[in-house]
């Protein structure tokens, strides 16, 4: 078992466990934390409906207009909180929705981080794929709608998109749940190690990699305990206002500092009757 959501899941006074109240996300009892992230209209509420069932709250992100839902399934005995993001093209923060989901991979700290793409437009998809491999590599891919790439003649080989990816990718239908057990097995196997991803970065030219290692440690300087100094370093060097944004104005900094702050508030959570 990994040291991350199941050494969290019932202890309210480590770090991350107060780093996820303070994002609003309710803190029952679980052992692994699954974010689920991926583009509008890829069927990605379709993934969460089926896996989670009745069992899903929704609120509001804190101190956000932006809705949230959350629930939890069971697997080989182990318990999942399945967390889905506000359904986004991109992670440069240049919208709520996108902010939100940025900070949630950054600061959540997920064990594992499923991203939903449509089979039949992967090329559009997989841009949110390779950001979010970016910052984590424990990713995978799910490619939901095989129904209707099959019916308009498109073949997607999910295994070498694997390969050429270096995550885990399976085929699913979510409506109907084909490929959904696939999907939780390889969940299972990623976080325990049984299945090890080694995400495909792009490569960069030399000066380009010589100007992120030079401000690597002036961001960790800047903002202690960051996750991932690598992911904003590069940002930066794109020109990512908000995220220029963010670490001037010390708002990086304080969102790590606050996994050891006390929980001051949660935001209302109100129960999901049946899917939506």
């Amino acid at each position: 078992m990994t040291p991350t959501a199941a050494a969290y899941s019932n202890c309210e006074t480590c770090p991350a466990h107060a780093q996820l109240a303070q994002m609003g996300v309710s803190l029952g009892k679980f052992d692994y934390l699954v974010a689920l992230a991926g583009n509008p209209n890829t069927g990605k509420s379709s993934v969460f409906n089926a896996l989670t069932g009745l069992r899903q709250h929704v609120g509001n992100w804190t101190g956000k207009t932006v809705m949230r839902a959350e629930g939890g399934y069971a697997f080989q005995t182990l318990r999942y909180k399945l967390v889905d993001l506000p359904g986004t093209y991109s992670l440069l923060s240049a919208s709520e929705d996108e902010e939100i989901s940025r900070n949630f991979l950054l600061f959540g700290r997920p064990d594992c981080t499923v991203v939903v793409v449509d089979a039949t437009a992967l090329e559009r998809n997989l841009n949110l794929a390779l950001q979010v491999m970016e910052i984590t590599d424990r990713v995978v891919v799910c490619v939901n709608l095989m129904d209707e790439a099959r019916r308009k003649g498109i073949e997607v080989d999910v295994r070498s998109l694997s390969r050429d990816l270096g995550v885990p990718a399976v085929p699913t239908v979510a409506r109907t749940k084909e490929g959904l057990h696939e999907l939780v097995q390889t969940i299972a196997d990623l976080i325990s190690g049984a299945v090890i991803s080694k995400p495909v970065h792009p490569s960069h030219p030399p000066e380009l990699e010589s100007a992120v290692d030079e401000l690597v440690p002036l961001i960790e300087q800047s903002a202690p305990g960051l996750p991932n100094a690598r992911w904003v370093a590069l940002r930066l060097l794109d020109g990512d206002h908000k995220v220029r944004q963010a670490l001037l104005s010390g708002e990086l900094a304080d969102l790590e500092s606050q996994q050891s702050a006390p929980m001051e508030e949660i935001s209302s959570v109100v129960a999901l009757q049946g899917r939506q």
